[in-house]
């Protein structure tokens, strides 16, 4: 059970819609966007609002026995410091489980926009938000201080009719839970029709689907890191096992001695 629980991102609050008043007791959100928090929904589980960015989490070190944030990090400037904020606004033992948008999100999209502008335009301007590798997550959330980590990735695959569909749909219905245009201050404002019409071909070529339809991949990376505190495991001492890595082939064949 956690008595109080903080929801990093938490747009309309669509994670307070799976969770009980039998696990988190009160629940904080927290958004940038303060119409999302005005349109949040309702939860049986009693919920306090704020308006704040994740990078200035305004709340005393030590608050939250649980933080959660659901794929809205890959929104953030500086994805360090929202760790680090959330790592002090935990208390000791308190736990971070976190979900958000990985490094091969939407490659064919990209990939297909890049190759077709490369040949209409002589270069490209990113179109889609930059996202964070696998390999970096773990060692950015050891640094913030978090211990005893947990990573998985995942991969999410819609198909669509075809590349103005995808860009549809990111722009239309998904912009408010997804964000998944650029919002880099030097990306260039409008694609040429022509550049488009080509990576529509592009896309299809590469990445199309025997039926015709054209993937979109989504990849998220989960991730759980807990603040230290003395009463949690620690590893044994290097050198102090008593059981070899070779006796694990042999292990079905000792539980049944040791039932019979």
């Amino acid at each position: 059970t956690f008595p109080l629980a903080l929801d990093v991102g938490s747009g309309r609050g669509y994670i307070a819609q799976h969770l009980t008043k039998e696990t988190v007791e009160k629940l904080v959100q927290v958004d940038i966007a303060e119409n999302a928090l005005k349109n949040a929904t309702e939860s049986e589980i009693p919920t306090v609002r704020v308006v704040a960015d994740e990078e200035f989490l305004p709340f005393k070190e030590d608050t939250f026995d649980l933080v959660v944030s659901s794929l809205s990090l890959h929104w953030v400037n500086d994805l360090p410091k929202a760790f680090r904020e959330i790592h002090q606004v935990l208390k000791p033992d308190g736990v971070f489980i976190g979900a958000m948008f990985g490094g091969d999100t939407l490659y064919e999209l990209r990939c297909s926009l890049q190759l077709a502008e490369l040949e209409r335009e002589g270069g490209f301007s990113p179109h889609v938000s930059p996202f964070t590798a696998v390999a970096d997550l773990g060692h950015l959330l050891s640094r913030a201080g978090f211990n005893t980590l947990t990573v998985d990735t995942d991969e999410i695959q819609v198909n669509y009719p075809g590349l103005f569909e995808v860009m549809e749909d990111l722009q239309g219905k998904y912009i408010l839970c997804m964000g998944e245009s650029n919002c880099s201050w030097n990306r260039k404002p409008l694609l040429h029709r022509e550049t488009m019409l080509a990576a529509a071909a592009i896309y299809q070529e590469m990445y199309g689907n025997s039926d015709g339809s054209v993937p979109a991949t989504f990849q998220i990376y989960y991730m759980i890191g807990w603040k230290y505190h003395e009463s949690q495991a620690k590893p044994a001492q290097r050198g102090s096992a008593t059981v070899s890595f070779g006796d694990l082939a042999k292990i079905e064949g000792l539980l049944k001695k040791g039932k019979k």
